[in-house]
């Protein structure tokens, strides 16, 4: 955990207006499908900052920011890859090509997806719901 949460400002000045803006849709998408833990930590060494969504002790996903740039990454194990692999066509060739790069650990795959805007968002969407069902009704 982080000693001080980044305000708002402080995010949009890191990241850029236009990707905090990216980034706030995208924990709304989040937040609007799941009720979950948030919980903010360092970003390690490559990123500044680290905002995970968890409940259970299993992490949904996690966002994460740096300058002028943020991830949005997501974990399969083997069952979560063969749910992917056997709709794949599904997803755009964008996904499609970060999914085959993404390296393959011990724990599973780790997909990051930096992301400049909100068109991959319903790939997004596909991609959590593989990884855990929707435990909230959607507010619209």
């Amino acid at each position: 955990m982080l000693d001080k949460i980044p305000t708002r400002e402080e995010m949009s000045e890191l990241v850029g207006k236009q990707k905090f803006h990216v980034w706030e849709e995208m924990c709304k998408m989040i937040e609007n499908s799941y009720e979950m833990e948030r919980i903010w930590n360092n970003g390690g060494k490559a990123w500044k900052y680290e905002y995970k969504y968890r409940r259970g002790g299993k992490t949904l996903c996690a966002l994460y920011a740096k300058d002028n740039c943020f991830g949005f990454m997501v974990i399969f194990g083997k069952a979560e890859r063969e749910k992917f692999e056997a709709e794949r066509e599904r997803y755009s060739e964008t996904v499609q090509m970060i999914y085959d790069d993404a390296t393959t650990y011990h724990d599973g795959k780790w997909i990051m997806f930096e992301l400049i805007d909100i068109v991959l968002f319903e790939d997004m969407e596909k991609l959590l719901r593989i990884k855990r069902k929707p435990n909230k009704n959607k507010i619209v």
